[in-house]
């Protein structure tokens, strides 16, 4: 059996079960493919709308950009390519869609000025005059160390039950050897407690192909707790406490606004005499209440033998393993004057350079969640101990979802990249050709 588990030992807890190489089935696995089946009347509950968010002036993809029905906490972000689908509950009266993106305006339109399909919402860059970084502060590092200070009053304070859509994928080379999708409820507990968020499983599908795979299985372990535990300012552990944070050098960059409000933007890496590999990248910081808005950065992986050692504690005899990427991002949005988890994204990409073989295999794996409704939670509302995803839990194999199109439901969902639009209809294909 050739082995290979993965793990980061000193950075984020969601890393820590973001991804491990394993031959065979494990047995921790869930399913919740046919829990709540879609009814045949479904359709007629919601207005489904396609779309695609662009730079007004350049047509270039806005991507992830945020998509909220004004006066509910249900929304969406557009994906890697700008592309978006959002559904509409029937019984809203004239709903408005707000969408908003950082360096931009924020623009309202109604349900008429959208299109079904192959909609174009453009926005304006903002071209308000910013002061000087002079003015604003010199001191980058006392910065964030008051967003820290500040999370327990600025993010939500009351236990959340969120509902969130979920995607994993793994590909070797170019082509996808697993796709995982999922609806999930999460217990989000107040930001200032020390209680974790909890996940249930409402209905996944997935699909893997075995034979693209040779001797070893990648398979994610974790799930969407991968995604949910980036949430830095609930999860501060490891970069942002107050230890953490004499590791890295903090640098103002030029500040921006996203719609009418200015964001603060702080450069971080690591400093050299950090003794690990740590993080480097941005913090975009709200100017008005000192909330982290989003964080974009990556892991440093100059020392390859010792970022490898960060992932990986067991590996095939046989084989040279290490990182070759490893990227994430993290937004928050606010609502009435508190900000909650909106979205996250990790992108992993893995080496395997086999002795006594003439070519190496790569694997690259993306895993995000987007928050897609929410209210305040309750004791009553919270799902029970039992029902809850475990941390180490890995997505079970359910192909039938892909084959109805309806398997989503009202529920909203990330609309796909073109790439796994396509490993979709090949999955649809084939399950089509074993009927």
């Amino acid at each position: 059996m050739r082995t290979l588990h993965l793990f980061n030992k000193f950075g984020f807890r969601s890393v820590a079960f973001i991804a491990m190489l394993i031959l065979g089935i494990l047995a921790n696995t869930i399913s919740a493919a046919d829990i709540y089946p879609v009814k045949d009347n479904e359709t007629e509950k919601y207005i489904e709308l396609k779309g695609k968010v662009v730079d007004k002036k350049t047509k270039f993809p806005l991507v992830y950009a945020g998509l909220t029905i004004v006066e509910t906490n249900i929304s969406t972000v557009s994906n890697s390519e700008g592309d978006f689908t959002l559904k509409i509950p029937k019984e809203l009266v004239n709903p408005q869609i707000k969408i908003s993106y950082i360096g931009y305006r924020n623009r309202i339109l109604t349900l008429s000025e959208i299109k079904a399909t192959d909609t174009k919402i453009e926005l304006d860059p903002t071209s308000i005059q910013l002061p000087e970084l002079n003015v604003i502060s010199k001191d980058a590092e006392s910065l964030v160390r008051a967003v820290m200070s500040k999370r327990g009053d600025n993010y939500f304070n009351l236990k959340t039950l969120m509902t969130a859509f979920y995607r994993e994928t793994i590909r070797k080379g170019r082509n996808y050897v697993s796709l995982s999708e999922a609806v999930v409820e999460i217990n989000k507990e107040p930001y200032s407690s020390v209680k974790s968020d909890a996940i249930r499983l409402f209905k996944s599908r997935k699909q893997t192909d075995y034979t693209k795979l040779d001797t070893l299985v990648f398979k994610l372990q974790g799930g969407p707790y991968s995604s949910l535990n980036l949430d830095v300012m609930k999860n501060p552990e490891e970069i942002f406490t107050e230890n953490m944070l004499a590791n890295y050098e903090f640098t103002f960059d030029r500040s921006t606004h996203e719609d009418n409000r200015m964001l603060y933007i702080v450069n971080f890496k690591q400093r050299p005499t950090a003794r690990y590999p740590l993080y480097l990248g941005k913090l975009y910081i709200d100017a008005q209440t000192l909330a982290l808005k989003t964080a974009v950065f990556s892991l440093n992986i100059d020392d390859r033998d010792m970022a490898a050692d960060m992932f990986i504690l067991k590996k095939p005899f046989n084989a040279t393993v290490y990182p070759t990427e490893a990227k994430y991002r993290i937004d928050y949005q606010e609502k009435n004057g508190k900000w909650y988890f909106a979205y996250s994204r990790i992108e992993l990409a893995i080496k395997i350079i086999w002795k006594k073989k003439l070519f190496n295999t790569n694997y690259y794996s993306t895993v995000e969640l987007a928050v897609t409704d929410w209210g305040k939670g309750s004791e009553k509302k919270s799902f029970d101990f039992k029902d809850r995803l475990k941390p180490t839990a890995i997505i079970s194999d359910e192909a039938s979802g892909f084959s109805d199109a309806n398997f989503w439901g009202e529920f909203n969902v990330i609309e796909p990249e073109k790439s796994i639009e396509t490993a979709i209809k090949k999955i649809q294909k084939q399950l089509g050709k074993n009927k």
